[in-house]
């Protein structure tokens, strides 16, 4: 026997290039699909930033054109001038009038109301068109409220003044739910008849 140690020789590491060339494509595959996130998520890349433009009709103010309002007619003269005063607000009042009277029963009563009705915007005409659009929904909802109104809490001023606040609330949602938005700022009673 030899004193000398016989030289073991020493083991291989198995796979240690194909370890490394595996953990360079999963990293690879990795970092590429995180860009492939960012990116598709917008959060890096595209500087195109998607800005929803507001559609729904505008204040238009006194002496300003409503793009939306229709053309003046022939020997109508004077429609397209500024007759605006300079009292009031700084916003053009828009007036529309239903075209037939309101009448319903009251609520708990055998009295009757008839009405006649206008209302009032400041935006522009598109707000008329949709009033013009969807009058018999509104005239429902308005007849609705007015059944469930009763004949003593609109006897005084604020009583009525609170009708014609539930009542523009009435014409807004329905402008809001079939044109997703209201417009409508006040409600005016030309006739008010209680029976």
């Amino acid at each position: 026997m030899s004193d000398k140690k016989e030289k073991e020789p020493k083991a291989k590491k198995k796979g240690g290039m194909m370890t490394m060339v595996i953990g360079a494509v999963v990293l690879l595959g990795v970092g590429g699909g995180g860009v492939f996130g960012l990116v598709s998520a917008g959060v890096i890349g595209g500087s195109k930033v998607a800005i929803k433009e507001d559609n729904h009709p505008k204040l238009i103010k006194k002496g300003q054109v409503d793009p939306f309002a229709p053309a003046a007619k022939e020997g109508e003269g004077e429609a397209g001038k500024n007759t605006e005063g300079d009292g009031g607000s700084e916003y053009r009042e828009l007036y529309f009038s239903f075209t037939d009277d309101f009448t319903s029963n009251l609520k708990g009563t055998e009295s009757l109301v008839q009405l006649s009705i206008a209302c009032s915007t400041h935006r522009d005409y598109r707000v008329v068109l949709w009033l013009k659009k969807h009058e018999l929904a509104i005239r429902s909802a308005m007849l609705a409220v007015l059944a469930d109104t009763s004949d003593a809490s609109i006897q005084t001023p604020e009583g009525k003044e609170t009708l014609q606040r539930r009542l523009t609330q009435a014409i807004n949602k329905v402008l809001t739910d079939d044109e997703g938005f209201g417009g409508v700022d006040a409600v005016y009673f030309k006739n008010f008849i209680i029976q």
